[in-house]
């Protein structure tokens, strides 16, 4: 008997943002994903099976350097795998965005979670082996 390989779409998440590249490096280096397509008006990156699309959002206004909105308000948070929260609060920050402090962090199922933002203000959170601690 041939098994059939699935043929359904990987799942994933659009991100839509007014700087691309800057939003690409933010998660590729903090989540470690790999880049799958890097095009003008998006990107395409991919870590344990989940997609993430960073796709340009005409009319978007650029997020200056400095102090950014968090949208807390938002009704998606983004969580994704890390090696290591304390890493990831280093490279998100040298990268635009931020992870909450250490005092933040709570654990649950098996993980150990903090929540933060990239570089737009979108909020996520980071997610680490709870057997790390």
């Amino acid at each position: 008997m041939k098994i059939a390989s699935s043929v359904k779409p990987k799942p994933s998440v659009v991100v839509f943002v007014a700087d691309v590249r800057r939003v690409t490096r933010f998660y590729r280096e903090m989540a470690s994903m790999a880049v799958l397509v890097d095009d003008e008006g998006y990107s395409v990156m991919e870590v344990d099976g989940l997609q993430l699309v960073v796709h340009a959002l005409p009319g978007e206004r650029q997020v200056a350097e400095g102090p950014v909105r968090v949208r807390e308000d938002s009704y998606v948070k983004l969580c994704l795998p890390v090696e290591s929260i304390a890493a990831a609060r280093s490279i998100a920050a040298a990268n635009g965005g931020a992870i909450k402090p250490a005092q933040h962090e709570w654990e649950a199922r098996g993980f150990r979670a903090c929540d933060g933002h990239d570089p737009e203000g979108n909020v996520i959170q980071v997610r680490e082996s709870a057997a790390l601690t």
